[in-house]
Formats: structure tokens, C-alpha cells, sequence
């Protein structure tokens, strides 16, 4: 049987890398833990201040299948490439037709960067585009696929 698992993301702006990332993936703002109403109340009732309630943000995939994400703010700035990064399959995955896969990646890549998403360059494979790489608005790098 698998482990259950979760992705945290270090970031400077938890809220709006939250924002970024809800419309990347079709996400949606976790909801508080069972048995409370917010997430102010489970941070006051683990005695977490005030003025760290901010400091994080969560989000869930509504349909309970994919992994929870969190993004908690750190001090440090991204300073080197990612030694992870996620396959964003928009198109359908390699598996679907590259006529029908390459116009959605487009259609995503367009999305994204008006999102605060930068495009870092176009892969081929064999003469033709094959993915995207991306960099979120924090310069977490990703593909679109």
C-alpha cells in the first residue's frame, strides 16, 4: 500500500504562490482541519501567534485523489535550479496526440504567464515541440506537458 503524502513549497509569498499554483493545477483552498471552523481557530488552538497565521497557506485537490500542498514563507530567496520540479500534463500527457496535446500546452502557457509565470524555454523532441519549461512567479521551475 502507498504512504500518503503532501508537497510543501519554501516561498516568500505563501498567499499568492497559494493563487498561482491553485489555477496551475485546478486546486482549491484546503479546508481547516476536522473539528474547526477556520484555520485561525486550529492555529489558536496550537498555540501558534498571531502574527504567524499569515505565514502559510494550503491547498487541496478538490477531487481528493491528488497530493495536499503547502507553501510556507521562509526568509531565503530560490537561489539554484530545482532538484524536483512537477510534469504539468495540460495537454493530456505524451500518451495523447501531439495535434491535440501541443495547442493545450499553448493554450496553458498563455494562461500562466498572465498568471506571473515566465517561460523558460521550449523543449523538442525529434524537430517539434515536445514540452514547456516554466518558472512560477517565485522562479520554481515546472513543464507543461
Amino acid at each position: 500500500m502507498a504512504t500518503k503524502w503532501s508537497l510543501t513549497i519554501d516561498c516568500a509569498r505563501p498567499t499568492e504562490l497559494a493563487r498561482f499554483w491553485a489555477l496551475a493545477l485546478g486546486y482549491v483552498e484546503k479546508p481547516p482541519p476536522a473539528g474547526f471552523a477556520s484555520w485561525e481557530a486550529w492555529f489558536a488552538s496550537h498555540d501558534i501567534p498571531p502574527d504567524e497565521w499569515d505565514q502559510g497557506a494550503y491547498l487541496a485537490d478538490p477531487d481528493g485523489i491528488g497530493p495536499s500542498l503547502s507553501f510556507m514563507q521562509v526568509p531565503e530567496a530560490k537561489v539554484v535550479k530545482n532538484r524536483l520540479h512537477l510534469d504539468i500534463q495540460v495537454g493530456g500527457g505524451r500518451d495523447t496526440p501531439w495535434a491535440t496535446r501541443w495547442p493545450r500546452v499553448i493554450a496553458a502557457v498563455e494562461q500562466l504567464t498572465a498568471a506571473g509565470a515566465t517561460v523558460v524555454r521550449e523543449d523538442e523532441v525529434q524537430g517539434r515541440p515536445d514540452h514547456m519549461v516554466m518558472a512560477d512567479p517565485e522562479g520554481n521551475e515546472f513543464c507543461l506537458v
